[in-house]
C-alpha cells in the first residue's frame, strides 16, 4: 500500500498555500483583522517545522542520546508559554514546568516501562510532544480558573478561612471546577473520537499506508496517554496553583483581581 508521506514534497506545500491567501483573503474582505497574524503564522510554522524536521532527522540518525534533551526544550517551551498565559498567578512559570514534567514523566515511564511502545527516539518524541501540548492546555486553564474563581469568590474563600479552614479546603469548590475545565476538553474529545473526525496519529499512519486496525491501535494508546498526562498536569497545576494564591498563614494573597 502506498501512503501520502513520499508524494508531498516543497512543490505541493507551496501549492497548498493558496489555501493561506484564500483566508487572508476572507480576512481582508470581511474586516476580520486577521491577515497580519495569518502570515506570522504561516511563516513560523514554516521555519519552526523545517528546523525541527532536520533536528529530528539527526536525532534519529544515531543520535538517540539526545532524546531526553529534546523533550526538556519542549517542556521549557510549554513552560514558558503556559507561565505567559497564566501570568496572574505568582510563579506561574515553576507551576507549569513542575505540571507539564510530571505529566510528561508519569505517562511516558508507564508506557516504556509496560514495554507498550519501544525505548527509541523515534517513537519517545512524537509521544512526548503529544502528551507536552495537551497538558500545557490544561495547566493554563486551570491555573488561569483557579485565579478567576479565587478572585470571583474573595468574600466567600475568606468567609471558610475564617471559620478555621485550611488554604486547600478553602479553594476546594474552585479547584473542583478548574480541573473539570482542565480536563473535559479531552474526555469530550476522547468520547467522539473516531465519529466526528480521525486524531492526529491515525491520520498521519493511514495517510503514509499503515494498515486502519494498525492506525487504530497506536491512536488508543494515543488517547490514553492524553488522558492521563491531562489528569497529572491539571492535579499538579491544581495543588502548586493553591500554594501560590494563599500565603503560608492560609490567607489568600492580596492583590487578587480579574
Amino acid at each position: 500500500m502506498t501512503g501520502l508521506s513520499g508524494a508531498v514534497g516543497f512543490a505541493e506545500v507551496a501549492l497548498s498555500m493558496v489555501l493561506v491567501a484564500v483566508a487572508v483573503v476572507i480576512s481582508r474582505v470581511r474586516g476580520v483583522g486577521l491577515e497580519g497574524d495569518m502570515t506570522v503564522a504561516l511563516v513560523r510554522s514554516f521555519a519552526q517545522l523545517l528546523a525541527v524536521g532536520y533536528v529530528l532527522e539527526f536525532v534519529f540518525d544515531g543520535h538517540g542520546g539526545l532524546t531526553f534533551a529534546a523533550l526538556a526544550v519542549m517542556v521549557g517551551t510549554a513552560a514558558w508559554t503556559t507561565g505567559r498565559r497564566a501570568k496572574s498567578v505568582p510563579g506561574a512559570r515553576g507551576v507549569a514546568a513542575v505540571a507539564i514534567a510530571v505529566a510528561a514523566a508519569a505517562t511516558l515511564g508507564v508506557v516504556l516501562a509496560l514495554g507498550i511502545v519501544p525505548a527509541e527516539a523515534r517513537a519517545v518524541i512524537p509521544l512526548g510532544s503529544m502528551v507536552l501540548s495537551n497538558a500545557m492546555v490544561a495547566a493554563s486553564l486551570v491555573m488561569t480558573g483557579m485565579h478567576d474563581r479565587l478572585a470571583t469568590s474573595r468574600r466567600e474563600v475568606e468567609a471558610r478561612l475564617s471559620l478555621a479552614c485550611t488554604a486547600r479546603e478553602a479553594a476546594l469548590p474552585a479547584m473542583r471546577e478548574s480541573l473539570r475545565a482542565g480536563m473535559l476538553p479531552i474526555v469530550e474529545n476522547t468520547k467522539v473520537v473516531g465519529l466526528v473526525a480521525f486524531p492526529g496519529a491515525m491520520t498521519g499512519m493511514i495517510l503514509a499506508g499503515a494498515p486502519p486496525l494498525d492506525a487504530i491501535r497506536l491512536q488508543l494508546v494515543v488517547m490514553y496517554l492524553l488522558l492521563g498526562g491531562n489528569a497529572f498536569a491539571a492535579l499538579v497545576a491544581g495543588e502548586l496553583t493553591v500554594r501560590r494564591l494563599f500565603t503560608a498563614e492560609h490567607q489568600l494573597i492580596r492583590p487578587l483581581r480579574r
